[in-house]
């Protein structure tokens, strides 16, 4: 069954991006979050094994969450990923491998940083669009790049802290991705209880800003 993954981001609200040095440290990593209810996992093909990572978190993932790849550039990247079970794929910029996994029926959240990209990113066949990276210029720059494309799917990702969770999410994105300042350190075999302290705090962030 194809995962309408515009509408999953928007009911999850945030996307946990893994991306560390150890393939154990990863999947680890990856079961905490899940464990601790974030629905949307990402792991980043920059890992090594990521795609074992992928497929080891699959085989764990509870109903209801999502596990996917993200730094999928290629049409041999969108391939491998599937293989191992990704449920989506996640882009850094607009690259081939859009239409790639478009083609395949797996959903896209594509990279983009300009109105140009974007608007070419979903005439390639994303689903969503990865504002990236996003601190570039804050929410006033995603409320500004999405005024004229108000039916774009924003997930603002990049130098997401805590703090600026509100205000992308007021300013129109449907959900925020998360990487180092959520996952800190787990990802390489680092801190597992302190990651699913920051990922409860997160998520009571998304909540609360979901409630306002």
């Amino acid at each position: 069954m194809t995962v309408n993954l515009g509408a999953e981001l928007a009911a999850a609200r945030i996307l946990a991006v893994i991306r560390g040095t150890d393939t154990a440290g990863a999947i680890a990593a990856g079961t905490a979050l899940l464990e601790e209810g974030v629905r949307l996992v990402e792991v980043a093909l920059t890992t090594p094994d990521a795609v074992r990572a992928v497929e080891a978190l699959r085989a764990v993932a509870p109903a209801g969450s999502l596990v996917g790849a993200g730094t999928v550039l290629t049409a041999a990247d969108v391939a491998a990923v599937a293989a191992a079970g990704a449920q989506f794929v996640v882009t850094p910029a607009v690259v081939e491998s859009i239409a790639e996994a478009a083609r395949r029926g797996l959903p896209v959240a594509a990279g983009a940083l300009t109105p140009t990209e974007a608007y070419t990113a979903m005439r390639m066949g994303a689903s969503a669009v990865k504002l990236f990276p996003a601190s570039v210029g804050g929410a006033a720059y995603l409320r500004a790049v999405r005024d004229p494309f108000p039916d774009i799917p924003f997930v603002a990702v990049g130098g997401v802290g805590l703090a600026d969770v509100p205000g992308y999410l007021k300013a129109g994105a449907i959900a925020v991705g998360v990487g180092g300042p959520l996952v800190g350190d787990a990802a390489s075999g680092g801190d597992l209880a302190a990651l699913r302290v920051r990922a409860r705090t997160y998520l009571a962030a998304v909540r609360e800003s979901a409630g306002s």
